[in-house]
């Protein structure tokens, strides 16, 4: 299965640390974001690595060029960053079947391997990891409701009345059906291309998708303080604490 990792943000709640580099490029722990999620998608068993890049890409083509661990690497431009969906359209051309998708700036200890394994069993369109925040944090990410049978039922990105505590995290699979529902997705109020708009097409098209309730701790390297607790946690040295939710601008 392909892999696709989206890697074209500049990263400007980092700053300083992004002025010379992209985001994905950004050490936790002695290694960039992008060779924690690469690890991590190579256990999952993926066989070629689509990466989005952006900003001050030719540091992140300069740095792991053509393989990575012998697994080969293809790179896709995203010119502007519009939003999700919109860097999810820069890779369709690469894509024929079914693929995990991570957001370049996550990393994970959980449970990834149970979402590939939903999406190997041919009974859902897309699963990902869901995770439970506060009440009062809900509005911040995109939300979601799911019936009794653990299915997606509708997603809202960023509402004044979440339908539930149940926020998406950074890890996904789909089959190629996401790329037409990306192409009708409209600009969103904040003028950008939203994931949870597309896959909210999907769903009401008649879709199927699998929320999988994460069994572990992620953290979104967004700012200084997510850097320091990521690498504190990989090192076994933090308090879990809650694990954070999608970045709310893919930034």
């Amino acid at each position: 299965m392909k892999a696709v990792v989206l890697a074209a943000g500049e990263g400007t709640r980092l700053r300083p640390l992004t002025e010379d580099k992209p985001k994905g490029m950004v050490e936790v722990a002695d290694e960039p974001l992008l060779t924690h999620c690469f690890d991590q998608l190579l256990e999952l068993g993926a066989d070629e690595l689509v990466v989005v890049v952006g900003y001050l890409k030719e540091v992140i083509i300069d740095h792991y060029g053509d393989t990575y661990e012998g697994v080969p690497i293809t790179y896709a431009h995203q010119r502007e960053q519009n939003g999700l969906a919109h860097a999810l359209l820069t890779v369709e051309e690469h894509i024929d079947d079914d693929f995990m998708l991570i957001l370049g700036d996550n990393i994970f200890e959980a449970n990834l391997q149970d979402v590939v394994r939903r999406q190997c069993e041919d009974r859902a369109d897309a699963a990902f990891l869901v995770e439970e925040v506060p009440w009062d944090e809900a509005s911040r990410y995109g939300v979601c409701d799911t019936n009794q049978y653990g299915e997606i039922t509708d997603v809202v990105e960023k509402p004044d009345d979440p339908p539930s505590n149940l926020v998406m995290t950074g890890f996904y699979t789909f089959t190629p059906a996401i790329f037409h529902a990306c192409h009708l997705v409209q600009p969103s109020d904040r003028g950008e291309y939203e994931l949870s708009d597309a896959i909210d097409l999907l769903l009401q098209s008649g879709r199927t998708i699998d929320a999988i309730p994460l069994d572990g701790w992620r953290v979104d390297v967004g700012y200084p303080d997510d850097r320091e607790e990521a690498a504190a946690r990989l090192l076994g040295g933090a308090d879990a604490g809650d694990a954070t939710a999608e970045s709310a601008d893919g930034d």
